[in-house]
This record gives structure tokens, C-alpha cells and sequence, in this order.
């Protein structure tokens, strides 16, 4: 009877962790029958589960939306975890959500056993939080993006840019970043076939959703946060740049310079990088020592070819 009890307290926590599961995967996850499967998912129902099954090859379980929020499933860190995130967010940055965190905050600490209840308290009366004058954004915009990300569903929204015109982008979405205050969403754009990112609150999602894909690997190392990074940090240039270096990706990397680079064969490299001046980022090139080739923008090969003449010039006497 325990082993059972323990069993369906594990189905159900795998049911709320991911959206769609197969009757294999929980048989392999659980170490059971695909019938005792059936047999605990009815268990479930019986309990007040909205437990979804959809027949075929490509079906399986889903937990629905029921008409009562049943119990979350949470360990001491995971709930330790939710009350500090209430408590952030109690503090702005979503629209619309401070007295719904406060709210929340309040209910879970009263089911909090007392060990936990002292760590929260600590850890909300010992953090100062500064809060930001980034734009809000809607829950429900952040649940759209999260959610597609999550089904690997394209997204379609109307993105406002920085001169306030409006195009249409249809999005694979990768994830969503918190960044001083902003919101930012990394997707690779379907129709400009490029990584992109969008600031959320900029964002207005359209429906119903596009298809299922197939998730890209993000360029690079992998690194979300430090791909926003670097996005965030190009567009406050007033000049960006794109340059194709003639030596492999690894030669480069080793180089103290801090270059973010992106392989394109065993012998070139492509670089992009940005600056408030031309003249200035032709010269910050020449420091990495390498034959290169400008490929954007026109204006920079210039500055370049004006740069070597005056280099020249300054030996043609020897």
C-alpha cells in the first residue's frame, strides 16, 4: 500500500512537470507495467485528477486544467524556492501581479512547516531588492512564451521595434531571460532563418500557435544569459559590424581579448562587434592580428582602407 501510494505521488509529480507523456516513458520512469500505468492514472481521476489520455502512436497522459487547483507536489528547496520567487515578485517587474504575489506569499507560508517558514523569512527580511523602471509585462504574455517553449510550438506576436514600427515575427522559441529589470525572449526567427533577441515587452502573441518544432542549439557555447548578454549590449552601439577573420574559431578564443565568435570552417571565423565610432573599431580590429575581410557595414571597409594608407604613409620614408 505504500509502495503504491509512493508511486502515484510520483506519477503525479512527473504529470506536473512536463506537459505530455507517453505510457512507456512512465512505465520506464516508474519501473512498471504499461497496465499499471492505467491502472494508477484511474487511481488519480478517482482522486480529483483531471488526467487526460489521448489513444494512437503519438498519444499519452496529460495532466488538464480542473476546476479546482489540486495540491502541488513540492520538496523543502522547491518550496523554499516559490515563496522567494512570491516575494520578488511582490516587489514589481510583472504586471499587474504584486498583490496577487503577496496573496499567494501569505497562503504558502502558512503551510509552511516552521524549519522552512524561518529560511524564507530570513532570506525575504535580509535581501534588499532595488526595483527597476523597466517597462511591466503581462502574466499572460510571459505564460504564452513560456508555455510554447515548453512544446516546442512556434510562437507568432506583433514586435514592436525601436522606431516604433510593427512587423509580424514568427518565432521557435528558446527561452525566456530576466535581465535588470527587462524581459527578453531568445528565439530563432523562422522567416529571417537567425537567432533572435526581443524584448517582451515589445511582445503581442498571436493565436492560436504555430506547429511543433524541432529544438535548434543556440549559437555558441550555449550560454543563454550571456548570448542576451552580448545582443543587449550591441544594440546601445551606434555602429555594429560584421567581420569574417581568417583563422580558426580556437586560435582566436585563445586570444585575451574576450571575443565572442562564431566557427565558420577550420581556417575563418565570423566576429561581430560594435562601437560608437568607425574609425575606432577599424583600429580595435588590427589588435587582433589577423587577416580579415569587413562584411558589414560598407562604411567600415573605408575607414579600414583609410587607416592602412595612413599607416603606410608613416613608413615610406624607410
Amino acid at each position: 500500500m505504500l509502495e503504491t501510494s509512493a508511486r502515484l505521488l510520483k506519477l503525479l509529480s512527473l504529470l506536473q512537470a512536463h506537459r505530455d507523456w507517453s505510457g512507456p516513458e512512465l512505465s520506464a520512469r516508474l519501473g512498471v507495467s504499461t497496465r499499471t500505468i492505467r491502472n494508477d492514472v484511474e487511481r488519480l481521476r478517482s482522486l480529483g485528477y483531471p488526467v487526460h489520455a489521448t489513444p494512437g502512436v503519438a498519444g499519452g497522459y496529460r495532466l488538464g486544467a480542473g476546476a479546482a487547483l489540486p495540491p502541488l507536489l513540492l520538496d523543502d528547496e522547491e518550496a523554499v524556492a516559490v515563496a522567494v520567487g512570491l516575494g520578488r515578485a511582490a516587489g514589481g517587474g510583472v504586471e499587474g501581479i504584486e498583490e496577487t504575489s503577496v496573496r499567494a506569499l501569505a497562503k504558502l507560508e502558512q503551510v509552511l512547516p516552521s524549519r522552512l517558514r524561518r529560511r524564507v523569512n530570513a532570506l525575504n527580511t535580509y535581501t534588499v531588492q532595488i526595483p527597476g523602471n523597466a517597462p511591466a509585462v503581462a502574466p499572460d504574455v510571459l505564460t504564452t512564451i513560456a508555455n510554447a517553449a515548453r512544446d516546442h510550438e512556434r510562437l507568432r506576436f506583433d514586435y514592436t521595434g525601436h522606431e516604433g514600427g510593427s512587423t509580424v515575427r514568427n518565432v521557435e522559441p528558446h527561452r525566456l531571460v530576466h535581465r535588470h529589470g527587462r524581459w527578453y525572449l531568445v528565439g530563432y526567427d523562422v522567416d529571417r532563418q537567425d537567432w533572435r533577441t526581443f524584448r517582451v515587452d515589445r511582445v503581442s502573441p498571436r493565436t492560436p500557435s504555430g506547429p511543433r518544432f524541432t529544438p535548434r542549439e543556440l549559437p555558441g557555447d550555449g550560454d543563454v544569459a550571456a548570448y542576451v548578454e552580448q545582443g543587449v549590449n550591441t544594440a546601445m552601439w551606434r555602429h555594429r559590424a560584421t567581420v569574417l577573420l581568417h583563422a580558426s574559431a580556437e586560435r582566436v578564443r585563445a586570444l585575451p581579448l574576450g571575443l565572442e565568435i562564431e566557427p565558420v570552417d577550420e581556417a575563418t571565423c565570423l566576429l561581430k562587434l560594435g562601437g560608437d565610432d568607425l574609425n575606432g573599431i577599424a583600429v580595435w580590429i588590427g589588435f587582433i592580428g589577423v587577416d580579415f575581410e569587413v562584411l558589414d557595414p560598407p562604411e567600415l571597409a573605408e575607414h579600414v582602407l583609410r587607416l592602412s594608407e595612413r599607416y603606410r604613409r608613416a613608413v615610406s620614408g624607410r
